[in-house]
């Protein structure tokens, strides 16, 4: 099931909630789990009467076959395409460029940065007090908290701004974290574009990954990936250099393009209003 929660400014009395008001959208995937054995279990249907409810549950529907979508459009599945090839020569030709003898700079300019220069890193035990209620396991909202940070710092180091977040791409936790585990967190910018309102929207990809404390399992478990977008006043951009890079720049550039759409498509959404036609992520 899906559950879309919208954080807007109270209205004064009498009034309804405004596009202005509305500081964030968020839409979350849940699955109910029976008490006793811990398996998924249906649960009842939703009724839908009101216009705004049938557009509340196709807006659902749409963000489920949309996830389903982004699997077969990932980069590990769908190569680069003519359009995606033709622009991944260019910043290889840009790249040698910079690094061709005749160039007297023998450097980009200075808001081009190499994508190998952005990565930060974060390495944490996990303590109890952090803990999902319902087991040792730590609770997810610490985590997202924790990739948010780590990805902020990033955007701010890479442009040198004070970065304005505008996007989590959908994601899910793919290992649970137990409690006095190690958790490593990686942050990366992979794709920047400019801002139609000026700036320039800066891409940041979070791998987290998992070990016992006692480090003796040499392979670290994924725990999640995720994405998010900021905005930065300042014109930046990224350099991917090697094959790896420039591949995480084309998944970033297919990710800011279902991005673009969703935020053109939604500006003006009220949640739970009569021409509510979309929710964003």
């Amino acid at each position: 099931m899906e559950v879309t929660l919208q954080i807007a400014k109270a209205p004064a009395e009498d009034q309804q909630v405004t596009p202005e008001d509305i500081f964030m959208t968020c839409a979350f995937t849940m699955v109910s789990l029976d008490p006793k054995t811990k398996k998924p279990i249906r649960i009842a249907p939703l009724i839908v009467s009101t216009p705004a409810e049938r557009a509340l549950f196709a807006k659902g529907e749409e963000n489920y076959r949309n996830k389903k979508a982004m699997k077969s459009a990932h980069i590990t599945q769908k190569p680069p395409d003519a359009e995606e090839s033709a622009m991944i020569h260019k910043m290889w030709l840009d790249s040698m460029a910079y690094n061709s003898s005749e160039n007297l700079a023998h450097s980009p300019p200075a808001n081009v940065i190499p994508m190998s220069s952005t990565v930060i890193h974060s390495t944490q035990i996990m303590q109890p007090q952090y803990r999902n209620r319902h087991n040792f396991m730590i609770f997810g909202g610490y985590l997202l908290k924790t990739t948010f940070e780590l990805a902020f710092t990033c955007a701010s180091a890479f442009s040198h701004t004070r970065p304005r977040f505008l996007n989590l791409d959908p994601s899910t936790f793919e290992e649970p974290v137990p409690v006095g585990s190690v958790l490593y967190v990686s942050a990366r910018v992979t794709y920047t574009e400019p801002d139609s309102n000026g700036g320039t929207r800066i891409q940041v990809m979070v791998h987290t990954h998992v070990r016992p404390v006692e480090h003796r399992e040499q392979v670290k478990k994924n725990t999640g990936t995720f994405f998010y977008t900021f905005h930065s006043g300042d014109d930046v951009s990224v350099l991917p250099q090697s094959y790896s890079e420039f591949m995480q720049w084309v998944a970033g550039r297919r990710r800011a393009l279902r991005l673009a759409t969703t935020l053109d498509a939604e500006s003006n959404t009220v949640l739970g209003s009569a021409n509510a036609e979309g929710i964003t992520e």
